[in-house]
């Protein structure tokens, strides 16, 4: 997973439980906001980067793979 770096300070407040463990974060809404769009903007360029067709011919199949997923599926039976 990439860690996405941001120039933006969120203010934040941490809710606690009664033995003070952290259970949730409160943050304005103006910056949940942009926290959005900051989130949208990663996965739409995460998107853009992968390609399936860098896998193309990596693995060598000794067995049809629908051969292969009959077979074991008889196994359960």
């Amino acid at each position: 997973m990439t860690a996405i770096k941001s120039e933006f300070s969120f203010k934040k407040k941490i809710v606690t439980d009664e033995a003070m463990r952290p259970v949730a974060v409160l943050i304005d809404y103006q910056d949940w906001q942009q926290i959005e769009k900051i989130l949208e903007a990663h996965q739409l360029q995460q998107k853009q980067d992968f390609n399936l067709n860098q896998y193309a011919g990596v693995i060598q199949l000794t067995q049809d793979p629908l051969e292969y997923q009959q077979q074991i599926r008889d196994e359960w039976c």
